[in-house]
C-alpha cells in the first residue's frame, strides 16, 4: 500500500489517523520530495476509473494562479498529467494506492473498502 501525501496537509494527516487506528502498512511518500511521475500518473488515473480533474487540487495557490480552472477544459490529458508530475503541490492529495484501488483525497467511507 502506498500513501502519498503532504505532511502539511490536515486531510492527509486525517487520512494516516485513520490508517494507523485501523493498523493498515503502508508506504509513506512525501509529494513534494518525491513527486508522482508521468507513468505512475498515468496508471493511477487508468485503475480509477475518476475524471483526471479530480487528481487536480483545485484548491491549491499554484492551481488557482496557473488559471487551470479556465484551461483544462481545452487541454489535453497528455498535457494534463505531465503538467501533474511537474509539480507536487498541483496534485490531489492524499493519494492511496492498493494494488488495482486509487482513491484520490480522503474519504472515510470509501476507504472502508480495504478493510
Amino acid at each position: 500500500m502506498l500513501f502519498i501525501e503532504y505532511p502539511k496537509c490536515t486531510t492527509c494527516q486525517k487520512a494516516k489517523k485513520w490508517l494507523d487506528e485501523n493498523g493498515f502498512v503502508y508506504e509513506d511518500r512525501h509529494i513534494k520530495e518525491n513527486n508522482p511521475t508521468y507513468e505512475e500518473l498515468k496508471e493511477w488515473y487508468a485503475k480509477s476509473g475518476l475524471p483526471l480533474k479530480r487528481f487536480f487540487n483545485t484548491s491549491g495557490l499554484l492551481y488557482k494562479s496557473l488559471h487551470l480552472k479556465e484551461k483544462l477544459a481545452q487541454m489535453p490529458e497528455e498535457e494534463q498529467l505531465r503538467l501533474l508530475a511537474a509539480d507536487g503541490m498541483l496534485v490531489k492529495r492524499p493519494i492511496l494506492i492498493e494494488g488495482d484501488q486509487v482513491f484520490v483525497g480522503f474519504r472515510a467511507g470509501e476507504w472502508e473498502t480495504l478493510k
